[in-house]
């Protein structure tokens, strides 16, 4: 299950329901997707097909929606 927190633009980021528990979310854009840590700080972890300018507009949309991203986390795996 993999349900979308947020869509922004071209991103669309959700997260895996089974799959590892320190808090991460995934953004999917028509070109390619990329997975950003979100503590401590927002970093890429990973990522396929997107360039670097799609990348950085990946990570400002996740840190735009940050708060909205973390509450979903807590509402779906628990604090």
């Amino acid at each position: 299950m993999a349900p979308t927190v947020v869509r922004d633009g071209p991103f669309r980021m959700f997260f895996f329901s089974r799959e590892e528990t320190r808090i991460h979310v995934h953004v999917e854009h028509p070109d390619g997707e990329a997975k950003f840590w979100l503590t401590p700080d927002v970093t890429l972890a990973a990522y396929t097909s997107l360039s670097s300018r799609q990348l950085r507009e990946a990570q400002n949309a996740v840190e735009r929606h940050i708060e909205e991203i973390q509450d979903a986390w807590n509402r779906h795996f628990g604090p």
